[in-house]
């Protein structure tokens, strides 16, 4: 799966868990950190949990796995690298405090909406 098809299908798993203001990054001509970034707000850090549990285990049916998780018990900010893409997973105060959005400001991003059909 490319790293593009990864993105999108994060941003479409966090869509079912009720993530709001959902986006993708896309770096591959911004940095080398990774292709993409998504994010994600949750309200709640059980919110936050929920929606990273959706992608993990929506992307897992796709045997793509995380290399490395960080910040779950928390629920503020949740980190799923799968290397070349990186989700982050925010409650809503922490998301506008660190601002990745602006941060990374230069790269061209998609937003995700759920879909009402």
């Amino acid at each position: 799966m490319t790293s593009e098809a990864v993105a999108k299908q994060a941003a479409k798993f966090a869509l079912s868990k009720k993530a709001f203001d959902v986006i993708a990054l896309d770096l591959r001509e911004v940095s080398p950190v990774a292709d993409f970034f998504v994010i994600a707000s949750g309200h709640t850090d059980t919110h936050v949990r929920a929606i990273t549990d959706g992608i993990e285990q929506g992307l897992k049916k796709s045997k793509v796995r995380p290399w490395h998780v960080e910040g779950y018990s928390n629920g503020h900010w949740v980190l799923l690298d799968y290397v070349e893409v990186v989700v982050h997973v925010f409650d809503e105060e922490t998301r506008n405090y660190y601002a990745l959005e602006r941060i990374w400001g230069d790269a061209p991003f998609q937003e995700f909406k759920d879909d009402p059909s």
